[in-house]
């Protein structure tokens, strides 16, 4: 009987070390997703920011064939056009904003 009740217990414990050991990977595994979410939202907002970026630089080099003078009508007619579609931009940022 001895050696029965021995096997049992030593089971048990197996089986709570294990049990354990599910906890824990869970609980790592939650962790991972959490931290995988943080840096797909983070990815989005720098590939929103580098977007806003590269627009504010066609305005610069815009803004920069301005000042030499060579078709100015031209110019303005795109860099009018390019204000109005950043500006669509931000009433969709501003809109998925207000939806989330």
């Amino acid at each position: 009987m001895f050696d029965f009740e021995t096997s049992v217990s030593g089971i048990e414990f197996k089986v709570r070390q294990l049990a354990d050991e599910v906890t824990r990977l869970r609980r790592l595994v939650s962790e991972g997703e959490s931290r995988c979410l943080e840096l797909e939202e983070a990815l989005k907002n720098k590939e929103i920011l580098i977007n806003n970026l590269k627009e504010e630089n066609k305005l610069v080099k815009l803004g920069n064939r301005l000042a030499e003078g060579n078709d100015s009508a031209e110019l303005k007619l795109k860099l009018n056009r390019m204000i109005r579609a950043i500006d669509r931009s931000l009433e969709v940022l501003k809109s998925q904003e207000a939806g989330e």
